[in-house]
């Protein structure tokens, strides 16, 4: 019977398996469990009154049309603001070049699914996007992961990887990066460093897709150049409202050359015929009637003063042998235990003590990264985060074994890795 049921599935079936990041939703959602887990937005600070107004006038007084089919590239009004809200990190685009995905995560899959036969080979970050690296697998691509550091993506590392896959025969179809505010590792790819990425794709006819759900979430309030705003014609760029806006309307969109856009809308309709109108409308009219350039400000100081409560208590608590990064935007730290620490098999005792975090090696392709845990500090209050990495420095303590325990350290400094170094930042 085991053998009737597993030939019913396809090949590629067995690339697929469940996120650990999703395991942990059930779990993390326990009261008693302060969650450093999931990426969720904190969505208390949105006019939620003002929005509930907003979604009953729209469907009374348009509902035969938001309630309807629509058509597999998106409401023209939707994909017209979307430019506007691209052209903040510098992007030219017209609305016909913007596809409307049901999120960012469905636009990630569709490329794969266009871009990648078997065997073909995708570079991104280590580590990377657990959402995207399950749909890399889902399509049989092999991953190369490139070495980050404190400043991003590693151009020589790049380099290298490339000059690794052509001798092996390997055909590379793209580079997937998330330079800004990286999801997991909280670091933001250099300025000085983006043109010179740009050019090794292009010398290598690697396609470049840029991940950017974080870019507005800068705490200074200043935005990066997009990748796309230097190379229009070798960028394929992801954008999202799941992070300035409403995770729950699954609001995305594609901004690609034409080439790839075109057949873009042809997966669109195979795969879901069309996005959700009623939710793009509902997005196309708060852009239009609220100040969301000012929402996303307020947004900007939430997650600044949870990620100042994340980095105080990383200092009070931890072990003077962890280090961690210092993000300037977006949801995440990302830390490195000590040594014979392993984060993935410490998970249920951290849950068991109240605290939840996504074990390092999800976010890897070859379940490397068991010294690394992904703190979240989006969701959680500042006195949560705060008892939260209390808790985890208990459960830290306790894996290093009896008689390593040197209390809490004083404050230190942290400076970025050299050039080229590891991801982390080291005690000074």
């Amino acid at each position: 019977m085991h053998d009737i049921a597993a030939n019913r599935f396809a090949v590629r079936t067995a690339g697929m398996e469940a996120s650990e990041i999703r395991a942990l939703f059930a779990v993390a959602s326990r009261p008693e469990v302060v969650s450093l887990a999931g990426g969720m937005p904190n969505l208390a600070a949105l006019p939620l009154a003002a929005l509930s107004q907003q979604v009953a006038q729209l469907v009374a007084e348009d509902g035969l049309t938001a309630l309807q089919y629509a058509s597999a590239h998106g409401l023209p009004p939707l994909r017209e603001q979307i430019c506007a809200v691209m052209a903040l990190e510098g992007v030219t685009a017209r609305p016909e070049e913007v596809v409307v995905t049901v999120g960012s995560q469905m636009g990630i899959d569709l490329l794969t699914r266009l871009l990648c036969d078997p065997g073909d080979v995708v570079m991104a970050e280590g580590p990377s996007y657990v959402g995207a690296l399950g749909s890399f697998a889902a399509y049989q691509a092999q991953v190369v992961h490139v070495p980050m550091d404190g400043h991003g993506l590693v151009p020589e590392g790049l380099r290298a990887a490339l000059r690794r896959a052509r001798a092996a025969g390997q055909r590379v179809k793209m580079l997937y990066t998330i330079p800004n505010f990286h999801n997991p590792a909280g670091v933001t790819l250099a300025v000085e460093r983006r043109t010179e990425i740009l050019e090794i794709c292009r010398a290598h006819g690697v396609l470049v897709v840029e991940d950017n759900p974080y870019g507005l979430l800068g705490f200074d309030g200043a935005t990066y150049p997009a990748l796309r705003s230097t190379d229009p014609d070798n960028v394929v760029y992801l954008g999202s409202f799941s992070k300035t806006f409403a995770s729950g309307l699954r609001v995305g969109w594609v901004l690609a050359p034409d080439e790839v856009r075109e057949k873009l809308v042809l997966a669109m309709e195979s795969a879901t015929l069309c996005p959700p109108t009623l939710n793009q409308m509902i997005v196309s009219r708060y852009l239009a009637a609220h100040d969301w350039q000012g929402q996303i400000a307020v947004f900007r100081e939430i997650y600044r003063e949870r990620r100042d409560a994340m980095l105080d208590a990383l200092e009070r608590y931890l072990p003077p042998e962890c280090t961690w990064t210092v993000p300037d935007g977006g949801f995440y730290v990302w830390v490195t235990v000590p040594e014979g620490v392993d984060t993935r098999a410490m998970l249920p005792r951290a849950v068991a003590a109240g605290v939840a975090y996504a074990s390092g090696s999800g976010f890897y392709t070859d379940k490397s990264g068991g010294r690394q845990m992904r703190l979240s500090y989006c969701y959680p209050t500042p006195e949560r985060i705060r008892e939260g990495v209390r808790r985890l420095a208990g459960v830290v303590e306790a894996e290093r074994g009896p008689g390593l325990s040197t209390g809490s350290p004083a404050p230190v400094e942290r400076t970025p890795a050299a050039s080229g170094g590891e991801l982390r930042y080291v005690r000074s």
